[in-house]
């Protein structure tokens, strides 16, 4: 209260407030027991939980989903970690623009992106295919891998490095041993964001994916078509499953660790 003052405690208030009533508002929804969004409602429901097991083409979006970000995600840090290692270590011409190059995903906007890919996918042939949507979903998560790969990077000690290759320690078995335990941090926290950013994208993906391939795009398929609380549910789900995952690795790992690469 010394700290913030009263109004500073009740800015923070409000601005939470702010932010929490829409996800409060979409579970509420979830609940009803109508077969049309309606809030307030009468009595309370699962009817719309149930609907989600029966409904198949949600539930095999959904894992579609899992394992697209888990591949997108896994790639884009095994791409993103030499190139930061190579931008934190070195000084060569045209560091700024490659660095630049590595994070203008972020810059586009999703819908040129989703244009641009769609295009590109229709002269290969390749519109519809998995890793097709995989190669997209990379190159939109790489810069969010990337950046907190390098800000664990930037400013490394390299005499342990060093001492390890001196100790005859091959360069991939000191990278593996002393580097990678050093960073993990970061490319911890980058694998985290980038799933979350491959699991969650729709602008881009509605261009390269068959309709109702993942389910941000099923949801969107669904929201078009029908004013039934099912997508309410489905989302409620997933507040749920993150309020969840964020507080088991907050128990184990911590989130500043995991996020922004801090150490306690």
């Amino acid at each position: 209260m010394k700290q913030n003052g009263f109004l500073g405690l009740l800015f923070n208030a409000l601005f939470l407030t702010f932010i929490a009533a829409p996800l409060v508002v979409v579970i509420l929804v979830a609940f009803t027991d109508k077969g049309f969004i309606s809030l307030p409602f009468d009595g309370a429901s699962l009817r719309w939980f149930r609907a989600i097991l029966d409904n198949d083409q949600i539930v095999g979006a959904f894992w579609l989903s899992v394992r697209l970000a888990l591949v997108a995600a896994t790639i884009g840090v095994a791409l993103a970690l030499p190139a930061a290692l190579a931008i934190a270590r070195y000084r060569f011409p045209g560091r700024a623009a490659l660095t630049g190059f590595f994070l203008s995903p972020m810059m586009i906007p999703a819908v040129v992106l989703g244009i641009a890919f769609l295009r590109f996918l229709s002269l290969l042939g390749l519109g519809g295919s998995f890793w097709a949507l995989c190669a997209t979903h990379v190159i939109i998560v790489l810069p969010y891998a990337l950046r907190l790969a390098l800000s664990s990077a930037i400013g490394l000690d390299r005499d342990a490095e060093r001492a390890a290759l001196s100790c005859g320690a091959s360069r991939f078995t000191a990278f593996r041993r002393v580097v990678l335990p050093m960073i993990r941090t970061g490319v911890a926290g980058g694998w985290v964001l980038s799933f979350i950013q491959s699991f969650d994208e729709l602008t881009m993906t509605i261009f390269v994916a068959t309709p109702g391939t993942t389910l941000p795009v099923a949801m969107y398929n669904q929201i078009a078509q029908t004013i039934d609380p099912l997508v309410a549910s489905v989302s409620t789900v997933l507040i749920v499953g993150t309020v969840v995952l964020m507080l088991v690795l907050d128990r184990m790992v911590g989130l500043d660790r995991v996020l922004i690469g801090e150490t306690r």
